[in-house]
């Protein structure tokens, strides 16, 4: 019996330990032009964010639930803290896809890679990074 709880303790401990390294994450935007995330392309309008389990898969969804995506997501550094929630499009033409999402207060943030649709893109336009800034709900 003794064993058996010494060895629930440590599983505990351990979830702890993964839970406390995760960066939950619950961001909220109000987005103005419609944007690609992953391979969906989604319509302007308010959306929130929320990492599902480990940090590294993320569901983006608009304010009335209708319009939705789930993405994976690559952590990124920064080397100092975010001064500000936000997230990064890269902008190719009329064309926004969703590059970054930054917490303020956090020095890691989520990273989107290149699709082959944005990779298409991006051989036809110039590059702008265009930032929305975002709260924390």
């Amino acid at each position: 019996m003794k064993k058996q709880l010494m060895a629930l303790v440590g599983v505990g401990l351990l979830l702890a330990t993964v839970s406390a390294y995760a960066q939950t994450i619950r961001v909220k935007a109000q987005v103005p032009f419609d944007f690609i995330a992953n391979h969906e392309t989604l319509p302007a309008g308010e959306y929130s964010i929320q990492s599902l389990g480990f940090d590294s898969t993320l569901l983006i969804r608009n304010a009335d639930m209708k319009e939705h995506a789930i993405v994976n997501s690559n952590r990124c550094e920064s080397g100092k803290p975010a001064e500000k929630t936000k997230l990064v499009f890269r902008k190719y033409g009329d064309r926004y896809f969703l590059a970054e999402v930054w917490v303020e207060g956090m020095e890691s943030g989520h990273a989107f890679a290149k699709s082959p649709r944005e990779a298409e893109v991006a051989r036809d336009f110039t590059m702008q990074n265009v930032v929305i800034v975002a709260s924390l709900h």
